[in-house]
Order: structure tokens, then sequence, then C-alpha cells
């Protein structure tokens, strides 16, 4: 797929389940992307572990515990701990205050873990699926703790199954609030992600294949209602 290519200066931080771009303006990835298969859906190796810490690797210094600490918001994962379960590293690993982004409870807890899920569903359907996370954000946003962690307005998701007879792809924009719509009402193009974020996503796909994925909105190419309920839920 590539790394998303961008004009602000972000610092690739590599992991065992995931990567990120760690932007330092904003202290969080403006960028998460990882591949789930439905081994790893399905695994159950690793606990939930709760221990949320700075990341060393961030040469800058990540966000702290302390920027989070009463401020109202969840340290919400980018990469979730679910689809890391099939691994204690990687569960540990998603951890790192470098992997999290200040969330609305309501949004963490609500309508974002059933996008979460919902995208553990489709990866035991397809197999494997390619995802790809991060924030989205206002001129000036507000901000928490003393190293000016940036609150987003709002988050994207993409997901792609790029493996015939898949080769299909979906985008999501969800504000950074509380929402009972279906998850389809917030359904885009990647294109439209990339208008609005800056970011240049799949830019290692063949030229075809890349404007098929971005300019895509069909949803009826996705299940939204997956019978298939055996995943992780963390």
């Amino acid at each position: 797929m590539g790394t998303p290519q961008s004009s602000f200066k972000l610092q690739t931080v590599k992991r065992v389940g995931y990567a990120l771009g760690y932007s330092e303006k904003y202290e969080q990835p403006l960028w998460v992307s990882y591949k789930l298969t439905k081994n790893e859906a399905l695994s159950k190796v690793a606990k939930r572990t709760n221990k949320f810490k700075a990341d060393p690797k961030v040469s800058t210094e990540s966000a702290s515990l302390k920027d989070y600490r009463k401020s109202g918001y969840d340290r919400g994962h980018l990469a979730p701990a679910g689809d890391m379960a099939w691994s204690k590293q990687a569960m540990n690993e998603s951890f790192y205050l470098s992997n999290m982004s200040p969330q609305v409870p309501k949004f963490n807890r609500g309508v974002w873990k059933k996008l979460e899920s919902l995208v553990r569903k489709w990866s035991v359907i397809d197999e494997e699926l390619y995802v790809i996370t991060g924030p989205i954000f206002s001129k000036n946003p507000k901000v928490i703790g003393t190293n000016h962690v940036a609150i987003p307005t709002a988050y994207y998701k993409i997901v792609i199954d790029d493996k015939p007879p898949g080769l299909k792809a979906i985008a999501f924009i969800l504000p950074n609030k509380g929402s009972k719509e279906p998850l389809s009402h917030f359904v885009v193009s990647i294109d439209q992600v990339e208008e609005i974020t800056g970011l240049d996503f799949l830019n290692k796909l063949p030229k075809a294949l890349e404007q098929k994925f971005e300019r895509s909105k069909k949803t009826n190419l996705w299940n939204f209602k997956p019978k298939y309920r055996k995943v992780v839920s963390l």
C-alpha cells in the first residue's frame, strides 16, 4: 500500500503490530496503519493491559499521562487494542501514548468502538484487511495538557481488501462526539479523506487500482450486519 505521504513533518514509528506517522505539532499520529488477518482477529493470546505509557521511540517525546488526566477526554486508541490480541507484545505496544488521541468518551465507547468491532468481523469474512486510521483537526484546535495535545474534530478510518476476489475499499469520517447514527451514515470516499487531511494514501498501488479504491463509496460491497460474532472485543 505504501506509507501515507504528507507535507507535514512526521516521524515514522514501526511496531510489531502497526506503524504510525507521529506529529509533534499535534502530539499524536496523523496516521496509523496495519494489516489485520482472520487468525489475528480471532486470537485471544493477550488480555487488555491498560498500561498506558509514553513512547520512548518518539524522538521529540510523546504525549504523557498527565496530559490526559482530568481532561475529560479518553485516551482513544487508533490501532485498537482489540486488533492486537494476537500477541502480548502487540497488545503491550498498543498502549503507547503515541497511539492515542483525545476522544470524547461517548464517541470512544460508542460509535467508534462499534466501527472497530465491525472491522474485526470484516477481517474474518475477507481473510485479510489493510486498515488506516487517524485524526482530523480544525485550523486552530483546542488542546489538553502541558504538551498541548490537540483535540480532533473527527476521525477517519480506511479499510481495504486488496486480495482477489475482494478488491474493494471503504472509508469513514466520524465526528468526535457521541452518535446513534448507523455506521453506513459516515461512509465517504478515500479521495475525500485525502482532501481533508492532506495525506496521500495507497501511493504504491498500480494507478488504476489506486483510483478505483479512492473513488469508491459503495456500501453494498460490505456487510454492515455480519452474523459472525466470535471476535475479540476489548
